[in-house]
């Protein structure tokens, strides 16, 4: 958690809506110089802090409508801080709640050094990160249309279709199986849905890969160069990597994509772990996925995480893999070297063929760590490497 500690002559906290807006402006005193509620837009809201803006910080709780608000202060050359909602939501809690209130906590956590920072993504980059999420959300829409097909087929008692119907060569006859015409029409618009979201995820990923080739060609080819990772999963990595820097050791990267755990501790004693929910999931699902793409064409890893799972299990033994893949791309990235898989998994000296990673000054420690020495020990030059899906 990052902390705006900056010292200003003048505090803005906003508490904002799509509609209206809360000011509330502290001088380094802590006196309240303005406090009232404006209509949501540039003008109004330039017209009320025009007497405080030398030297004024503005800050906002990271909600949908904050886009304008970091454009309005980049316009204007003004600070802009933007909130972590999570956390924030622990710091100020209250017995009552209003956006009067709100509007002053927020001021008060910016004036006292006390607001976590979330990052504020760059201008020309959120339309691509808007379709990118789109497509997840189409992406997981179609996933489950196939499970419904299937589970209608167990409830009827029917033979198993026998192929894989995310294809769309394998979905001739399948809703003709079904005798009643009701459960028959329901079989066919899903299939014709599926058919749709085809269709539209080709047409989507198309376009998102031609825009994020204007914005970060070079970076989208260091991400293609990792094995296990492909199209689909180097753009999403790519939405939520704008810059590498703002993580500034690998520590805290895989803290931020949730691969590792953090302790929970007090007067010397520890009470298990904390912020299970804090980092970015997809950035956790992309490179677990990532991780599990490596396994599929490596039939000598496949047999070594096997032996591994007897002991911790087959989700801590790949939680250890994708904690590798992810600090084999923070540091190839920090480089902006491709990826070389004989460097990374063989290197020289003490520990070659095993990557290192371990509990750091943070308190923060990897999931069933003592076994990532053993779970990539078969990456040996005799056995083949899986090739990029």
């Amino acid at each position: 958690m990052r902390f705006y500690t900056k010292q200003h002559p003048f505090y803005c906290g906003l508490d904002l809506h799509a509609r209206t807006l809360y000011v509330c402006i502290l001088n380094q005193e802590g006196e309240i110089r303005c406090h009232r509620q404006v209509t949501a837009s540039p003008e109004a809201l330039l017209k009320v802090i025009t007497p405080y803006r030398d030297g004024m910080v503005i800050a906002v709780e990271c909600l949908f409508t904050w886009y304008w608000l970091a454009d309005l202060c980049a316009q204007e050359g003004m600070p802009f801080v933007l909130g972590h909602a999570l956390s924030m939501k622990a710091i100020h809690g209250g017995k009552a709640t209003n956006d009067r209130l709100d509007a002053h906590k927020i001021a008060v956590l910016l004036r006292g050094g006390m607001l976590p920072q979330a990052s504020v993504y760059p201008a020309e980059m959120r339309a691509t990160r808007a379709r990118l999420r789109r497509r997840m959300h189409c992406m997981r829409t179609r996933a489950a249309l196939l499970p419904h097909i299937h589970h209608t087929q167990s409830q009827y008692k029917l033979p198993e279709i026998g192929k894989t119907i995310a294809y769309k060569a394998n979905r001739e006859g399948v809703a003709e199986r079904f005798r009643d015409p009701a459960v028959h029409k329901s079989i066919a618009v899903d299939l014709a849905l599926l058919g749709h979201y085809d269709h539209l995820l080709r047409d989507m990923a198309l376009s998102i890969l031609n825009t994020a080739r204007e914005h970060h060609a070079h970076t989208l080819y260091l991400l293609r160069t990792v094995p296990g990772i492909g199209a689909s999963l180097s753009l999403g990595l790519l939405d939520e990597l704008p810059d590498i820097a703002r993580c500034p050791r690998v520590q805290d990267f895989v803290s931020y994509c949730r691969l590792v755990q953090c302790s929970k501790e007090s007067a010397g004693k520890r009470y298990g772990t904390w912020g299970a929910k804090s980092g970015t999931a997809s950035l956790k699902w992309a490179f677990s996925e990532a991780a599990v793409l490596f396994l599929r064409d490596n039939p000598a890893g496949q047999k070594s995480l096997a032996r591994l799972e007897k002991k911790p299990g087959q989700g801590k033994a790949l939680t250890v893999l994708a904690h590798t893949w992810a600090r084999a791309v923070y540091d190839m990235l920090q480089r902006a070297v491709a990826f070389d898989t004989q460097k990374f998994f063989h290197g020289s000296g003490r520990g070659a063929g095993e990557p290192r990673a371990s509990l750091d000054d943070s308190r923060m420690r990897l999931r069933g760590v003592r076994w990532t020495g053993c779970c990539l020990a078969w990456l040996n030059a005799d056995e083949p490497i899986g090739r990029d899906p």
